[in-house]
């Protein structure tokens, strides 16, 4: 659970202060892409657990990535 949670305040800084430059984007990039492929395993095995926690965790990286992208 740790695990999941510990990106809302990361994704709530990004969001409200659209400041990315600390961020490395392949780090960034390789976790997102990490975090995708557990959910689709997990959707494969459909594995309830596996799915809830990295779609949450999917759900915070997403606009990390996209405000990572999106202003450097």
């Amino acid at each position: 659970m740790l695990t999941t949670v510990c990106w809302l305040p990361q994704a709530l800084k990004v969001i409200r202060e659209k400041e990315t430059r600390a961020l490395s984007l392949p780090a960034t990039g390789a976790f997102t892409l990490g975090v995708m492929l557990w959910l689709v395993y997990g959707l494969a095995i459909d594995d309830w657990p596996l799915i809830g926690s990295n779609a949450v965790t999917l759900t915070l990286m997403a606009p990390i990535l996209v405000m990572k992208l999106r202003y450097g």
